[in-house]
């Protein structure tokens, strides 16, 4: 039988030992533009290592996933961050895990949280995540990371078959 894995809100804090909430909602801004524009700034850190690396902006279409979701991998990008930002009212699900003392993923602490479709996540370096879960018909994303020669994704086969039913570990 498959482990349950509990679906969290997806808070600032909560979020924050994997990476960064992209959302307008508490965060602070400032006036642009004669006044016309907020500016919500520094939302998200881009982080890039190695020498053949830049950031670089790439687009994203995701299909449609359905409760229960089955979690057999994840993945990882050492070599810098990587930023998924829906560019239509689109949840999603983001599933991540700590990095375990032998390199690999935490299976034991493995968190799955509800994106609403205000909200965007940026992984930093070396998270271990799964691939893209979109709740929608069909999602479009913003994606920001690491472009370069040198590879930057590791894939993980976890030893355990986790699924997410759709239920919440508090009340939502």
């Amino acid at each position: 039988m498959p482990n349950l894995i509990k679906l969290e809100r997806l808070t600032k804090a909560a979020f924050a030992p994997f990476g960064d909430v992209i959302a307008m909602a508490d965060n602070d801004w400032f006036p642009i533009n004669n006044g016309t524009t907020q500016r919500y700034h520094h939302v998200g850190k881009v982080q890039i290592r190695g020498d053949d690396g830049q950031a670089g902006i790439s687009l994203a279409r995701g299909g449609a996933f359905h409760f229960p979701i089955s979690v057999s991998m994840l993945e990882r990008h050492p070599l810098g961050s990587q930023a998924w930002i829906p560019t239509g009212n689109t949840p999603f699900i983001v599933v991540v895990a700590p990095n375990g003392s032998d390199d690999r993923p935490d299976e034991a602490n493995i968190r799955a949280f509800y994106a609403e479709g205000h909200q965007g996540v940026n992984y930093h370096a070396g998270t271990w995540h799964h691939p893209l879960l979109t709740l929608a018909q069909q999602g479009n994303f913003i994606v920001v990371d690491r472009i370069g020669t040198t590879p930057n994704c590791d894939e993980y086969d976890l030893h355990q078959q986790f699924v997410i039913d759709g239920s919440y570990a508090d009340d939502h």
